[in-house]
């Protein structure tokens, strides 16, 4: 679904601060999974899922969805087929608008428009429809500004926002990293409710390494933009991929599933 070959990114090159981040790097993410890439600060799991999105643009290498190259489109052109959730709760909304212009954006994703002709009372239904799936009591809320939600309700709304029209991929970075642990546990039961309903392809970045156990198909540590660790939900505890990811090693591949 998703092919990463010979991808490689420096940063700062032919300079003392020259930082290279991945040489040669390859990468295959199958369909329908959702696989946590793990490793510590600096290891590359931004820079990746910046080359993915086309937020950065790699250096070398080829980068493939369903097949079809994308390493040459803009970044505005990938969000045709990739929906991105960030940290911050505050970046995938509009906290100014409420939540029924918010999901109306989302569902003009691709497409021209005016704000005029934004909402549309034909569509009332659907949104209403959507938002009762995470059962937070959203669609109660349709014309209350988001700035007015919870960080955990804003947090949902960017992943239905994000799934709205069934991205052929979805990037999860770290999107639960500002919430306190119990409303971080109920938007991961929320986030794997939906995606394995509209089956959506994910891969996400946490530091958490109980959510990376319970919530993924598949677990990918980085360290030096290397794979160190790559296993299938069921093959390791968190016990061991807590040793593991404490030693930080860069050159041994420990399991390869």
């Amino acid at each position: 679904m998703l092919e990463i070959r010979n991808l490689s990114k420096t940063f700062y090159p032919k300079t003392p601060e020259e930082n290279r981040i991945f040489k040669d790097f390859n990468l295959i993410i199958e369909k329908n999974r959702c696989t946590t890439i793990l490793g510590p600060n600096g290891c590359g799991k931004s820079t990746l899922f910046n080359m993915i999105s086309g937020q950065i643009k790699n250096e070398s290498g080829e980068i493939f969805i369903n097949g079809k190259e994308i390493t040459n489109l803009k970044e505005e052109q990938r969000a045709n087929c990739i929906a991105k959730v960030n940290q911050d709760p505050t970046v995938g909304v509009c906290p100014s608008l409420n939540i029924e212009e918010n999901m109306s954006i989302a569902l003009k994703k691709g497409e021209k428009y005016t704000f005029k002709r934004l909402i549309k009372k034909s569509n009332e239904e659907y949104i209403k429809q959507k938002l009762k799936e995470v059962d937070l009591g959203l669609e109660n809320k349709l014309k209350t500004k988001v700035k007015f939600l919870s960080g955990g309700q804003r947090q949902c709304l960017s992943l239905i926002m994000a799934t709205l029209k069934k991205p052929d991929l979805l990037l999860l970075d770290e999107h639960t990293a500002a919430l306190d642990p119990k409303t971080g546990r109920i938007v991961m039961d929320k986030t794997l409710e939906l995606i394995q309903k509209e089956k959506i392809t994910t891969l996400m970045i946490t530091h958490n390494l109980r959510n990376a156990i319970d919530y993924s198909d598949r677990i990918i540590m980085l360290n030096h933009g290397k794979i160190v660790l790559d296993v299938k939900k069921g093959e390791i505890t968190e016990r061991e991929l807590q040793d593991i990811y404490q030693k930080r090693e860069d050159k041994e591949i420990y399991r390869v599933s």
